[in-house]
């Protein structure tokens, strides 16, 4: 491994030198991780990792994933979420990864992974899926006919999968517990922490457990974690009742061609826009009513002649591809949206486990009836993420005032 390192470090020096003093090399931010880990035999101390993960920096051309101390990587595979092609990566040391923008451990490895195509600065993505395997037996052992998988997980979105014939016996991170179509046990979590999640998972054999055919629930359950919508909300002025928003979804299903987005009853909507992030192109919109809407989703419920719905289309979806979109909508909400005195009153529920509202500049926050971590964005705006990791919705009502002046 190091001897593999120190020659792909000497490859990509030169090339990432070349490019440090642009954006493409001025950091490794990323976004969206999702983290499959499959326990492999029980013994062997290894885990299959899958992670999906977006590169973010405007106009990177690499992304740095750094192998875990204590961990021996193999069977490394990098593929393009956008193509389901392979990208080049090879393993490099730490010297190299921070002249590539990155920051970390003096003694830390890294997959190097060459982007597909650089990352636009107009807000777009480069979807990266690598797919490793681990040997670490600090963080998966066994104790008698127990196995234990007590590893902490900095990944928000989080999966663990039991070997097939093995039944969980604790678990000390609240998570779903779900059967894949193989038989085989998951556990699946969103960390909604500011900390690594401290996960510690007992199982043990169940004899003829893994000969029995799966839950007939299989398929009438969703993993939370793996769900991948993202909304912000960014609210205008308060007499104006309106919001903008950024609705950001992926989809991999074979011939899919269009999105449809439901208007709201109450609501009203303008200035629709959509592009892909993968390739920055913008799509067409149209809007449709009553039956073109059934007819563009048949399976969607609660459609009438009054249903209002914006369509947006893309190329269809190819097997083994995938399409990230960014929808764009300005909302006018009278009823749950409003100035009540000299506050401003913002009702919503959210329905997606991961929502982020932007307060109006100059607007202190005085109520959030959920929890919601704070921060400030570029502009000096109040922002609140919401994580809701169940499968119900979350009632919302913010409140703030204006700032005074000087």
């Amino acid at each position: 491994m190091k001897t593999r390192a120190g020659r792909e470090a000497k490859l990509l020096v030169p090339l990432i030198i070349a490019l440090s003093a642009t954006s493409a090399a001025a950091q490794n931010r990323e976004a969206d991780g999702y983290t499959r880990y499959e326990l492999l035999a029980p013994g062997s101390h290894k885990f299959r990792i899958i992670y999906e993960i977006t590169a973010v920096t405007p106009g990177a051309i690499a992304y740095y994933n750094p192998i875990r101390k204590g961990s021996i990587a193999t069977d490394e595979h990098v593929t393009d979420r956008a193509t389901g092609k392979p990208l080049e990566f090879g393993v490099v040391d730490a010297a190299t990864a921070k002249a590539g923008g990155v920051r970390g451990d003096a003694d830390q490895d890294y997959i190097r992974v060459k982007l597909a195509r650089p990352v636009s600065t107009d807000g777009g993505e480069g979807r990266v899926l690598i797919d490793k395997t681990y040997e670490d037996a600090k963080s998966y052992y066994s104790e008698g006919d127990t196995i234990v998988f007590d590893r902490s997980l900095g990944v928000k979105r989080n999966a663990v999968v039991l070997p097939k014939g093995y039944e969980l016996v604790s678990l000390n991170t609240p998570a779903q517990v779900l059967q894949e179509a193989d038989g085989r046990i998951k556990i699946a979590f969103w960390n909604d922490s500011a900390a690594p999640a401290p996960l510690i998972i007992n199982a043990r054999p169940a004899p003829g457990f893994g000969g029995n055919a799966p839950s007939s629930m299989v398929k009438q359950f969703d993993e939370r974690a793996y769900q991948n919508r993202e909304i912000i909300y960014y609210l205008n002025p308060p007499e104006t009742h309106s919001f903008s928003l950024t609705h950001d979804y992926t989809e991999s299903r074979p011939g899919s061609s269009t999105y449809v987005n439901v208007v709201r009853a109450g609501s009203t909507v303008s200035n629709p826009s959509a592009r892909n992030l993968d390739t920055g192109a913008v799509l067409p919109v149209e809007w449709i009513k009553g039956d073109a809407v059934r007819q563009a989703e048949p399976d969607m419920k609660d459609v009438d002649a009054n249903t209002v719905a914006v369509l947006f289309r893309y190329p269809p979806v190819k097997a083994g591809e995938s399409v990230r979109l960014r929808i764009a909508e300005t909302y006018t909400d009278t009823a749950r949206y409003v100035l009540s005195g000299d506050e401003l009153v913002w009702h919503r529920s959210f329905g997606r486990p991961a929502n982020a509202v932007v307060l109006p500049a100059g607007w202190i926050l005085t109520n959030s009836s959920v929890p919601a971590t704070v921060s400030r964005t570029d502009d000096n705006r109040v922002r609140l993420d919401f994580i809701n990791p169940r499968t119900d919705e979350i009632d919302t009502v913010i409140t703030a005032r204006r700032r005074a002046a000087g």
